[in-house]
């Protein structure tokens, strides 16, 4: 094998694959990326059994071949080769070395036979739809903040993604939760995606693909079986496993009889919480509502360090309330609004409180309070 290509572009096809690869692997080949070249383009795939990524870049193909590396030892010197330099990578007769050659500088690196490399992408996909990046992006952006990191609750390691009927429409939903809250967030379902299997596309997979939707003209194409997902953006192609378990029925956690409306300020709630929260412990990060007559008070209590009291003015007429919440979920969920204002419906101190985005998106939050 022998190519040559820009530095910049192997250097943005490797950014994409090696991030897959695990730095500690027990099977040598799964910390190596193969190498593909052929029709004027060098393919880079990366894996880690569960995720793999697949990515073509032009290249001038001097000799076909194939080869795997390692994947973060090319990464790092590809990285640090001088800007607007070309690469030429070539193998010896025997294929057991490569050498990454540019200007002055020469490496060689140690290979595995790409026969080694397994695969990911067998089996057959039931279902197919295109989505704009955007919306995929929203999708996750609203909701991978509440996916669980509780290893125990495997079930909700990831986003459960599937297809709901609404009042004479089919929306694509997106739901995660640890247990403590809980986000939605929903488009309209696109063509193909009717009858789709519900699914649980793992964490890991949403944080790769949340790396990738940043291209607004972008279109996603996602094919989808009972036990895999595979997503085409452009020249990337990325398959994961799917979580083998039952998401559990979220809808009954959403609360219906929340009659207590405040309105607040998102930007100035995000800053006030921000502030008096300095003050928490890390164990225990509880901050305290306190609502009546329009202005809400947030109370943080530290016996160790100290106290700290804000208020602000919101929209609130019902009955007085003091209500506590843990004040990193209170800013993860804040952070995710869209909109200037939210609303957030409330019952009592000791049940879920909902949270609604005032910019129109079909997104929602569920946070179980905290006894403060």
């Amino acid at each position: 094998m022998r190519v040559t290509l820009e530095r910049s572009n192997l250097l943005k096809s490797l950014n994409h694959v090696h991030r897959v690869v695990e730095r500690r692997n027990t099977i040598p080949i799964l910390s190596n990326v193969l190498l593909r070249a052929g029709d004027g383009r060098l393919q880079l795939k990366a894996t880690d059994l569960d995720l793999e990524i697949t990515e073509a870049t032009p290249a001038e193909i001097g000799q076909a071949g194939a080869t795997t590396v390692p994947a973060h030892l090319l990464y790092d010197i590809v990285r640090k080769l001088p800007d607007g330099s070309e690469v030429e990578l070539s193998t010896n007769g025997e294929n057991t070395a490569m050498s990454v050659s540019s200007g002055r500088s020469k490496f060689s690196l140690q290979c595995l036979p790409e026969t080694d490399f397994p695969d990911l992408t067998a089996g057959t996909f039931s279902h197919g739809f295109d989505l704009p990046a955007p919306q995929l992006k929203m999708l996750i952006d609203r909701t991978q903040f509440a996916i669980s990191t509780e290893e125990t609750r495997y079930y909700l390691n990831g986003i459960y993604l599937h297809t709901i009927e609404g009042e004479g429409t089919l929306s694509l939903r997106a739901v995660a939760t640890d247990g403590h809250r809980l986000a939605r967030a929903e488009v309209e379902a696109p063509m193909g995606s009717e009858g789709m299997p519900g699914i649980i596309i793992p964490r890991k997979t949403v944080g790769e693909v949340q790396k990738l939707v940043d291209n607004p003209e972008l279109t996603v194409r996602v094919e989808i079986s009972d036990a895999k997902i595979r997503l085409s953006l452009g020249d990337i192609v990325m398959t994961s496993k799917l979580i083998d378990g039952t998401f559990p029925d979220y809808q009954r956690v959403i609360p219906a009889g929340n009659d207590k409306q405040m309105t607040i300020d998102c930007a100035e709630f995000a800053r006030a919480v921000d502030r008096v929260s300095t003050i928490s412990s890390e164990r225990g990060r509880a901050v305290k509502l306190s609502i009546a007559d329009g202005q809400l008070t947030l109370t943080v209590h530290n016996p160790d360090s100290g106290s700290a009291v804000e208020e602000l003015h919101v929209g609130y007429e019902a009955d007085p309330l003091d209500i506590g919440f843990n004040a990193r979920y209170l800013l993860d969920i804040t952070n995710q609004l869209a909109g200037s204002q939210a609303v957030f419906m409330l019952a009592d101190p000791g049940s879920p409180t909902l949270i609604h985005d005032m910019a129109g998106d079909a997104a929602l939050y569920v946070l179980m309070p905290m006894r403060v």
